[in-house]
């Protein structure tokens, strides 16, 4: 490996994700006081509502499953879960709800881009952030699809392992996060670096509204509705 090759390892796996996480926390709350009027999801429903529904519903299902996967699946330390759940088992449990997720965000992404792209109405109203998001998520949830054909070959739970502590070796502020994935396939690389310029881009597209998530309508109290009369 020659030493530029080294160093833009080290930059992009090893420091290119506090630059992306300090964009996005800081970008966020930037857009929150300044640009209110475009914290919304800018949902084009109202334009077009042909297979709509569907297209939402299989998106966000696929996406949210794979967000708290993700989530759960990197940052839960191995001590957690050695002594009742194999590495193995973990990764095939990841491959299987992963790859159905995948599928759903893969379909449903499709078909929100091609009405995004190919309905004057909803074309007409859309920015051309709104609808790169949309492709650059697309093209990741491919590449986390295709990610699961080289996982087939070794399912012994050593790489679910090794992308875990690379994660938790950034999040933890753990030195020579890079180093974990020296010996990682392309696909996993180019997968993490996709996701990271997501998390790089997050304040300046429509996903701020993720942020919005009404959690207090679940805890609020009942709105008593009478008649009138």
């Amino acid at each position: 490996m020659s030493a530029i090759t080294t160093y833009l390892e080290h930059f992009i796996y090893g420091y290119y994700p506090y630059l992306a996480g300090t964009v996005f926390l800081f970008g966020s709350l930037v857009r929150f006081d300044y640009g209110q009027y475009t914290w919304k999801t800018g949902s084009s429903q109202m334009l077009s509502t042909k297979n709509m529904r569907l297209a939402s519903n299989l998106f966000h299902i696929g996406i949210i499953t794979i967000f708290f996967g993700h989530l759960v699946g990197l940052l839960t330390p191995h001590w957690m879960y050695e002594h009742f759940l194999l590495p193995s088992t973990k990764q095939l449990l990841a491959v299987v709800i992963g790859g159905i997720a995948g599928v759903l965000c893969v379909i449903g992404g499709a078909m929100l881009l091609y009405r995004r792209m190919f309905n004057p109405r909803v074309r007409a109203s859309s920015s051309k952030m709104d609808t790169l998001i949309l492709a650059i998520l697309l093209i990741q949830a491919c590449l986390g699809l295709t990610t699961i054909f080289f996982t087939l070959g070794h399912m012994d739970g050593e790489m679910m392992l090794t992308l875990a502590s690379w994660a938790q070796a950034i999040v933890f502020f753990n030195g020579g996060a890079a180093n974990y994935l020296q010996d990682v396939s392309w696909i996993f690389k180019l997968h993490i670096f996709l996701g990271l310029t997501i998390i790089l881009l997050f304040p300046f597209t429509r996903l701020v509204h993720v942020w919005s998530v009404p959690f207090g309508y679940l805890t609020r109290r009942y709105q008593l509705v009478r008649k009138r009369g």
